[in-house]
């Protein structure tokens, strides 16, 4: 057996590097949650604290039909 150490490639450390961001990112995420939540921020409310407002309207929801050019009656 060899007693030397392979080296590692560029493109493993590059998926290396990209896993810990990724991993630190959330955990910097989930801290800021709990902070806002233990502090009664908007996340204490519920899952849909964050959601779009009630007068606004969502995406899958249907605006509102502006009138079209109808015949007009004629009687």
């Amino acid at each position: 057996m060899s007693s030397t150490k392979r080296q590692q490639t560029m493109a493993k450390r590059n998926r290396e590097r990209a896993a810990e961001e990724k991993r630190t990112l959330k955990r910097l995420k989930k801290q800021a949650a709990k902070a806002e939540k233990a502090a009664g921020g908007p996340m204490a409310d519920g899952p849909m604290a964050d959601g779009p407002m009630a007068d606004e309207p969502m995406a899958d929801e249907p605006m509102a039909a502006e009138p079209t050019e109808a015949e007009p009656d004629v009687e």
